[in-house]
C-alpha cells in the first residue's frame, strides 16, 4: 500500500484522504500565467481598457460576484440541460443507427450533414419560433453538443468484438440484455470520450444562444461588459466560464473513473 502511494507522489500528483488525486501541474501553471500576466501588465503599463491587470479583474469579480453568480446560474442551468438531453439522445439514436445498416446508411449521413450548417445562423430563428426563454436556448446548445456524443456512442458499439456478441447469441440473449451487459460496457471509453467533448460545448452553445436572444446569463452579460467597454468584468466572465468547464469536465472524469475503473487508462493510472 506504501509502495502504491508512493509511486502516486511519484506521478505528480496530491492524494488525499478519499482516494482523490489531484495533479499540482495545472495549478503551477496557472500560478505562473497569472504571475506572468500580472509582470507584463505593470511593466509594459498596459491600459487598463485594454487588458486589465489580475488584481484588477480579481477585485471586479469581487465586487460583482452576486451578477456573476445570478448570471452564472443561468448559463449553467442551461448547459446541462443541453448536456443531459444530449446524453440521453445520443446514446439511444447511437442504438438506433447501429442496429440497421440500412437506419446507418440513411440517417447517419443526415446527421452529419446537418452538422455543416453553423448553428449561429439556426440560432435567431430558434429565438423566432420558440420565443426568447431557456427553451430556445437549451435547444441551441443541444443540437451543438449532441453530435460528439452520438458519434463516439456510434464508434464504441461498433467496436465490440464479434465473438462476445456471438458467444450472447449462443446463450440465448435477446437484443437488451446483449446491449446491457455487452455493447455498452465495451462502448463506455468512447461514450465518455463524447463526454468530454460535449460537456464543453455545451456552454459554448449556452454562450452563443445568450448572444443572439437573452436577457441573462453569462454570454449576455459579456456582450454587455463589451457594449459599456467594461473590460475586467469581461474578463470576469471568461474565467468564470473557464471554471465552468473545468469543474464540469472533472466531473465526467471522476464519474468515468467510477464507470470503469477496469479500463486500461485508468490501471496505467493507478499503475504509474
Amino acid at each position: 500500500m506504501k509502495d502504491g502511494n508512493s509511486k502516486v507522489q511519484k506521478a505528480g500528483t496530491v492524494s488525499s484522504g478519499g482516494g482523490l488525486r489531484l495533479p499540482w501541474e495545472p495549478f503551477a501553471v496557472i500560478v505562473g500565467i497569472v504571475i506572468l500576466w500580472h509582470l507584463v501588465v505593470s511593466v509594459l503599463e498596459v491600459p487598463v481598457f485594454l487588458v486589465p491587470g489580475p488584481l484588477l479583474v480579481f477585485r471586479t469579480m469581487v465586487e460583482k460576484a452576486g451578477m456573476l453568480a445570478t448570471h452564472g446560474l443561468s448559463t449553467l442551468s442551461v448547459t446541462v440541460f443541453a448536456f443531459l438531453a444530449a446524453a440521453l439522445s445520443g446514446i439511444l439514436g447511437a442504438v438506433v443507427v447501429v442496429s440497421s445498416r440500412v437506419i446507418e446508411r440513411f440517417v447517419l449521413p443526415l446527421i452529419v450533414f446537418s452538422q455543416v450548417v453553423p448553428k449561429i445562423a439556426i440560432a435567431p430563428l430558434l429565438a423566432i419560433w420558440l420565443g426568447f426563454s431557456i427553451s430556445s436556448r437549451v435547444v441551441v446548445a443541444f443540437l451543438i453538443c449532441f453530435f460528439p456524443i452520438l458519434i463516439g456512442t456510434v464508434a464504441g458499439l461498433k467496436s465490440v468484438e464479434e465473438d462476445l456478441i456471438y458467444l450472447t447469441r449462443q446463450l440465448r440473449a435477446n437484443f437488451w440484455q446483449t446491449f446491457w451487459m455487452v455493447s455498452l460496457p465495451a462502448a463506455l471509453p468512447q461514450i465518455f470520450s463524447g463526454f468530454k467533448v460535449a460537456i464543453t460545448l455545451a456552454i459554448v452553445g449556452a454562450i452563443v444562444a445568450e448572444w443572439v436572444g437573452a436577457d441573462n446569463g453569462l454570454g449576455y452579460l459579456l456582450l454587455v461588459a463589451n457594449g459599456n467597454f467594461d473590460v475586467a468584468l469581461a474578463f470576469s466572465v471568461l474565467i468564470v466560464l473557464t471554471l465552468y468547464g473545468v469543474v464540469l469536465f472533472g466531473i465526467i472524469d471522476w464519474i468515468e473513473t467510477l464507470a470503469l475503473p477496469w479500463h486500461v487508462s485508468r490501471r496505467l493510472e493507478v499503475h504509474e
